[in-house]
């Protein structure tokens, strides 16, 4: 069903159940994804498996797009935006981030620099999507970076090779904001399959190369292996990139990339389950900021007429 028509229920403050979850849903399969790509890692090149990735959504994708036949995007303007959007996620963010891993960066240091994204984007926002981030939000922005990098520094020693290695990692930084910026500010609904057929084929054109040309090819056909690549292709790919950018249209961008400071604490809990790696008590303390800064930046401020109400009441 196309995202433009359709009734979808919706509760009292007018908004869809669906986006009610979508942060909750988004936040546990992005997270999943750092302990499952590492997994998937050890059994083939970091672009050999995102090739496949790609590869396997477009063969789920490609015959329900023949079949449903959904609306597609109206002028040039509307297909260039779909492509920007999927070259600067799935080409730059990701190509970059496991660019990276091969060069010798820790996990640790890459979520650190990514998990600055809000930062970035609550920068940037006044000027590129329209948005004000008042004090409120900036408080809770800085409150769940520190969190997201005490749980970190909690887990594990920093470690760098180069940088240039460095360099790589604030390409993906940067990148996945842009996006996050250029969405809010051009995004047009579309349907989900149209958006993730075109996104994905541009993600498959420009890393298929570099899979051909910097890894040797060989596949390690485990039942890990096989069991990460499913949770990529459906997990990663299918659910939580559409509801990101569905989350974005909805909302304001600030606000949903303040996700993104949960995301390390999440993915530190998950690898503590999936990986046995090690989960400090420092690490569960940085886990609970985190979710208060994101919850402060995601707070609505009341105006003077509401608050004044509210005194009312009481």
């Amino acid at each position: 069903m196309s995202e433009r028509a359709g009734a979808v229920p919706a509760t009292a403050a007018g908004k869809p159940l669906w986006l009610m979850a979508a942060p909750f849903i988004f936040l546990l399969l992005w997270s999943g994804g750092f302990a499952v790509g590492k997994i998937g890692i050890l059994s083939t090149g970091p672009f050999t498996l995102l090739a496949m990735r790609y590869g396997l959504v477009l063969v789920v994708l490609l015959p329900l797009l023949a079949w449903f036949r959904p609306a597609r995007p109206r002028t040039r303007r509307e297909w260039l935006n779909l492509f920007i959007v999927g070259f600067l996620i799935q080409v730059l963010y990701f190509d970059l981030s496991y660019f990276a891993f091969r060069y010798g960066i820790s996990a640790g240091a890459l979520a650190l620099i990514v998990s600055m994204q809000p930062i970035v984007v609550g920068l940037a926002a006044p000027v590129f999507a329209g948005e004000r981030v008042g004090l409120l939000r900036w408080g809770g922005l800085l409150l769940g970076l520190a969190g997201a990098g005490l749980v970190i520094v909690s887990r594990a020693a920093i470690e760098v090779t180069s940088p240039g290695v460095i360099l790589l990692a604030v390409g993906a930084l940067l990148a996945m904001s842009t996006a996050s910026l250029y969405e809010k500010r051009h995004g047009i609904a579309q349907h989900p399959l149209v958006t993730n057929c075109v996104q994905y084929a541009v993600g498959f054109v420009f890393t298929l190369p570099l899979a051909l040309l910097l890894d040797d090819g060989h596949v390690d056909w485990s039942v890990p292996f096989v069991a990460a690549l499913a949770y990529l292709v459906i997990g990663n790919s299918l659910i939580a990139i559409s509801l990101y950018l569905a989350m974005i249209r909805a909302g304001e961008v600030a606000k949903v990339s303040a996700l993104f400071f949960l995301v390390p604490p999440c993915s530190a809990l998950i690898a503590f389950f999936l990986l046995g790696e090690e989960m400090p008590l420092l690490a569960w303390a940085g886990m609970a900021l985190a979710a208060s800064g994101v919850a402060l930046a995601s707070a609505q401020p009341l105006t003077w007429r509401a608050r004044l109400n509210a005194l009312r009441r009481r």
